[in-house]
């Protein structure tokens, strides 16, 4: 779990994994120098937190450097698993899988946000492209022979998954994690969804995902 300055929600997200760790599930917290109190509430609920450079990608391969499972899940501080996500990754696994990833329902008032979501299902369905919102897993042999994340500040979860693509069919699992609408609501719902639509052509055509974390900023 990547974090940054994430104290208004690490609680409730930790809380929410507690029963997978009672079932053995090791949890990695890499803290990207937060200046809030998310390392210290980490600690509280008696996490591994490790530190790494700022930056999505270099903290979630710092994680999954540090984990020691055969199986990595990448998952949002600001995103809930569904209470047996664990036996679902295990049984995609089993059945040959070598990555996959969940549907997802986004929480928020905005009216439009299950439209968001459904979208968002339907277009990773059709394509076999994730985003990191919707818990990515991976068997730890197959993320490295990809080299794992690209060492990029945008588009990481889009260039990881489709390096997955091209060697193996993703496992896309219809029970639904729960992320946070607070990036749609803050921006505007359909200003982020042009946004990210304009952003995701951009990079297909060759921009520097470089260039495009300017933009998104």
């Amino acid at each position: 779990m990547p974090v940054l300055n994430e104290a208004d929600a690490i609680v409730r997200t930790l809380g929410s994994l507690s029963a997978f760790r009672q079932r053995g599930v090791e949890l990695v917290v890499v803290d990207g120098g937060s200046l809030d109190d998310t390392v210290r509430l980490a600690h509280e609920q008696g996490c591994v937190v490790v530190s790494a450079e700022r930056g999505r990608a270099r903290q979630m391969n710092a994680g999954a450097a540090q984990a020691r499972g055969a199986v990595l899940l990448f998952l949002h501080a600001d995103t809930e698993l569904p209470y047996n996500a664990d036996a679902q990754v295990l049984a995609a696994i089993g059945a040959g899988a070598r990555w996959g990833r969940f549907d997802v329902r986004i929480s928020g008032k905005a009216a439009m946000l299950p439209v968001v979501a459904a979208l968002m299902n339907l277009r990773s369905r059709s394509s076999g492209i994730a985003t990191g919102d919707q818990a990515i897993f991976v068997r730890r042999d197959a993320f490295e022979i990809v080299g794992g994340f690209p060492d990029q500040p945008l588009m990481e979860d889009i260039e990881l998954s489709a390096r997955l693509r091209r060697l193996y069919r993703p496992a896309c699992l219809r029970a639904k994690v729960v992320t946070s609408g607070r990036r749609w609501e803050t921006r505007g719902v359909w200003r982020t969804i042009f946004l990210m639509w304009r952003l995701r052509w951009r990079y297909w055509r060759g921009e520097s995902a470089e260039r495009l974390a300017q933009a998104y900023r």
